[in-house]
């Protein structure tokens, strides 16, 4: 039967207090925009495409860690990593450090139809190529100076607000939900390292939840963060029990963190262990955008 309401929630990173709140109010308004474009996008299209467009969207805008102006390896490349599960269907797709490439998440959907859903590297790239997607630097000047500075100060990028992986939840027309999650990774990390945004640590969805992740790819991989939200919401019945148990154990190990989540009923939730957290929602239950915390 077909669903009476549909639900998105969006988030593009987390991280620490910003300097810039003059920067941050504009990250909140293209948010918030982004949300409210795609909220009616979903009224006319599925949950699997609903999300896939929204980060594509999230991609293609250079305050983000994903696609275009994304952080760079140590060796200065843009290898990035972007996930889909389609809850309906139970299948998760997703490319792991692929390059060249616009828009990872389009290559992640595409996967959903195939026996090997889950690429890395070359082989991914390779993918690419056959489905028609040209070659792409998404490398920014902006991206380029920051990797330049940090390698002339043989540093680590601190874990800022700005440089965000980004994620989109869905519950379509129909009852069914999915969710994306994108990144460009950690920045200045060792070749070959994988992000947990393409596993179902940072991006998982059934027909119960679906939840996106964002923050420290190695705390989200300990806890395995989505995949744990959504089957215990799965088990519990509830999505908010589930966020309050985990980020409850979460504080309690220092993990740096946050999430988003959607349940069948439309009702969004969202925690976090970092000082801030970006995200957007509009649910039958709520139609107030929420944005910078």
């Amino acid at each position: 039967m077909p669903a009476k309401k549909i639900a998105l929630s969006i988030h593009a990173g987390a991280g620490t207090y910003p300097k810039n709140l003059d920067r941050t109010k504009k990250i909140q308004k293209k948010l918030g925009q982004l949300c409210q474009k795609g909220y009616r996008y979903l009224r006319t299209h599925t949950a699997v495409e609903t999300v896939a467009e929204i980060v594509r969207w999230l991609e293609d805008w250079p305050e983000t860690n994903a696609g275009t102006g994304s952080m760079l390896q140590s060796d200065g490349t843009a290898r990035l990593s972007a996930s889909l599960m389609d809850g309906k269907e139970g299948k998760f797709s997703g490319v792991i450090n692929i390059e060249k490439i616009k828009n990872p998440i389009l290559v992640a959907k595409l996967l959903q139809m195939e026996k090997d859903r889950v690429l890395s590297d070359e082989g991914a790239q390779g993918f690419a190529r056959k489905k028609g997607f040209k070659s792409f630097d998404p490398r920014t000047k902006k991206s380029i100076e920051r990797w330049k500075d940090l390698l002339r100060h043989n540093t680590q990028p601190v874990f800022q607000h700005k440089y965000g992986t980004v994620g989109a939840c869905a519950l379509d027309r129909h009852g069914y939900l999915a969710a994306a999650t994108s990144t460009g990774g950690r920045g200045m990390e060792c070749i070959g390292r994988v992000s947990d945004s393409a596993t179902p640590a940072g991006n998982f969805a059934n027909h119960y939840a679906a939840c996106s992740a964002t923050g420290i790819g190695e705390d989200i991989v300990d806890e395995s963060l989505a995949s744990t939200l959504v089957m215990r919401a799965t088990d519990w019945k509830s999505l908010e029990k589930s966020f309050r148990k985990t980020f409850e154990e979460a504080k309690e190990r220092h993990r740096k963190f946050a999430a988003i989540g959607l349940d069948q009923n439309g009702q969004a939730f969202w925690n976090q262990t970092t000082d801030i957290f970006y995200y957007s929602s509009i649910t039958p239950y709520n139609s107030k955008i929420f944005n910078f915390q």
